[in-house]
């Protein structure tokens, strides 16, 4: 069913996996790639800016209309990028938002009460030192300049400067970011909007309205909603409100979801039949079913992730990040109220925000609210805060123009270059703890999320491995999955660990192997004669041989009692522990196999032994805090 290539071999993840890979995960690999072109960008407008005598403004004041009968779009090149492209950044932002809602830590609604109350503290001071800074001046008007992270290029450095950040820390600046986006997104709709039209305002809200209805009917072709957001799109513009809110507004209806187990075999069924009759027509109907198992917030996200972070987010930075300098700009911007305020707000302003109102609420809430990082981690979400870019950017060129523009830019940039570096160095410091400490620090104390329903009971899960390990690995099957197999050598290495449990539960994929079901019930069959990973080892060693008469035969070698054996077998179909697993796969969201679990979390992505045994060395370490703890 799956398209095998060599990366697969070695990674040990199935074309499955990667679908369903955590959203944190996917978007962070993403993001923290795309902060290298993005910095690239970056010195290549300042380079053109200071070289190209004048050419780099001209050339972004371009203009660059489009006619349509009586209607048109008169915009300037950079204006097309900020208002234009950068729209669909800031559907990634919202989708990825909409991603931690439904499927990540932040589905659990209390977890999000904390980051948010940080994100908004974290746009409030920033801006009151700003204003403190440039109090009666001419700057006042630029204080939206100073209160937004940049999602995008603060992942990447954070993941260059703190390579062994937990993912955990990341969610939290995630979270941080996407509530200063959303409210600096409503601070250019009302406060740097000249004046807003509110015919065409309607006419945005009424289709956004008809897209929401399209979703609540599960129109779910994306081609539908095409023409709806470009419409919403230029009717946003025509209200005098910049258009990018759109874009956000779109990716946080989207909802996410793991592919349901029906619908995939309903896919593979269609699936089958283009195989039995290979028709244009069955084949279109074969892929439009394949696809619409993906929820429409993971289609998204993988059409316009790449072309965002690869694409639009660095050509926003080559149109905006060019500052001409030279000493007598310097001079003057290191003592404007307006560089100065830009970069007190985000190097102080940002950590102080973050870091003290998480110990606020932690504190008034006596611990029942509390970060879900240690707080070493809270602080480097903090000090990576403070840079800004995007939203900074794009305010920035709405309330300046001129000598102020290029000073706010200034400080800016240089706020980033000072949050990166005291990342860093709060980061190296945690690294020099102790073990115990720094775990501590970095992870903190807070009880892991369950995804496995229900937790394993060694009365009735099959269980190998010393039953007081702190670490247990469940995995969901199929003895006829040839990613089973492939995972069973890498499963066999993990267990050499003497404080590891792991657990096999049964999720015969009968759609695509139509032997699994018949040997799901032999292993259960075998069970009942105490003979249950034997069996399980010699199916899986097999996997091409799963025939009735072939499990007849393995009951044979294991010197089974093969009259009960084949009566429990086939008893074992309407009944009894496989139905329980299948049942218990759809409670954990399971539709695929090898699925892993460790903890009780779900692991994501690829399961090669270096993988599984950080993930393994992780789980340990928050159980011995845990254990600390209690």
């Amino acid at each position: 069913m799956y398209a095998v290539t060599d990366t697969d071999e070695l990674r040990g993840s199935t074309a499955w996996t990667r679908r369903v890979a955590t959203p944190l995960r996917a978007f962070l690999r993403t993001e923290a790639g795309s902060a290298g072109v993005l910095l690239a960008a970056i010195v290549v407008a300042m380079v053109w800016a200071n070289v190209a005598d004048g050419s780099y403004e001209r050339f972004w004041h371009t203009d660059l209309s489009i006619h349509l009968g009586d209607m048109s779009v008169e915009l300037t090149l950079r204006e097309w990028i900020n208002s234009g492209l950068m729209t669909l950044f800031f559907l990634i932002v919202g989708l990825e938002a909409r991603r931690e809602f439904d499927l990540g830590d932040l589905r659990d609604r209390r977890r999000f009460i904390l980051p948010a109350a940080a994100g908004i503290t974290g746009m409030i001071l920033p801006v009151s030192i700003f204003l403190a800074v440039n109090h009666g001046g001419p700057g006042t008007a630029g204080w939206g300049v100073a209160m937004s992270t940049d999602t995008a290029l603060a992942l990447g450095l954070l993941a260059l400067v703190g390579k062994r950040v937990p993912d955990q820390a990341r969610l939290f600046l995630v979270t941080v970011s996407v509530v200063d986006d959303l409210v600096a997104l409503i601070v250019i709709a009302v406060a740097y909007t000249d004046e807003i039209k509110p015919m065409p305002l309607v006419v945005a809200i009424v289709l956004f309205a008809a897209t929401l209805v399209m979703a609540r009917l599960k129109v779910r072709t994306g081609y539908a909603y095409v023409p709806f957001g470009i419409a919403i799109w230029g009717a946003m513009l025509a209200s005098g409100i910049d258009p990018v809110v759109s874009g956000l507004a779109l990716g946080l209806t989207a909802a996410a979801y793991t592919p349901a187990r029906g619908a995939l075999e309903e896919a593979s069924n269609v699936f089958r039949s283009f195989r039995e009759q290979p028709t244009a027509e069955l084949a279109r109907f074969a892929r439009v079913s394949l696809v619409q198992t993906l929820s429409p917030n993971d289609r998204l996200q993988r059409t316009y992730q790449g072309w965002s972070s690869y694409l639009i987010v660095p050509l926003f930075g080559i149109a905006n990040a060019g500052i001409a300098i030279d000493a007598q700009f310097l001079r003057r911007a290191i003592t404007s109220p307006v560089t100065i305020g830009v970069f007190l707000a985000y190097v102080l302003g940002k950590p102080i925000a973050v870091t003290g109102v998480s110990a606020l609420i932690t504190w008034l809430s006596r611990g029942r609210i509390r970060p879900a990082v240690g707080w070493a981690s809270v602080l480097g979400t903090g000090t990576i805060a403070g840079i800004g870019f995007t939203v900074s950017f794009l305010i920035a060129a709405l309330a300046f123009e001129g000598p102020l523009l290029a000073e706010a830019k200034l400080g800016v940039l240089a706020a980033a270059v000072v949050a990166s570096v005291l990342t860093w160095t709060e980061f190296r410091i945690t690294f020099m703890l102790p073990k115990a400490k720094r775990a501590v620090a970095l992870l903190g104390d807070t009880d892991q999320l369950t995804d496995l329903i229900p937790e394993v009971d060694e009365e009735r899960d099959h269980v190998r491995g010393p039953s007081d390990a702190s670490v247990t690995l469940v995995e969901y099957g199929d003895f006829q999955c040839p990613y089973c197999g492939r995972a069973e050598p890498i499963v066999r290495e993990v267990l050499t660990d003497n404080d590891l449990r792991f657990v096999w539960r049964n999720l015969p994929l009968t759609d695509v192997h139509p032997q699994a079901q018949m040997a799901a019930q032999a292993a259960e069959a075998a069970a009942c004669q105490d003979k249950f990973w034997e069996m399980h080892d010699l199916l899986l060693a097999h996997q091409d041989k799963l025939r009735i008469m072939d499990l007849l035969r393995y009951a044979q070698e294991l010197g089974l009692d093969e009259e009960k054996f084949h009566a429990d077998m086939m008893a074992a179909g309407d009944a009894g522990r496989v139905v329980e697993d299948v049942e218990s796969a759809d409670l954990s969201g399971v539709s695929g196999t090898p699925t892993f679990f460790i903890n009780g979390q779900r692991h994501y992505g690829a399961y090669d032994v270096h993988t599984l045994k950080e993930a393994i060395r992780l789980a340990r370490v928050r159980a011995k805090i845990a254990a600390r703890r209690r």
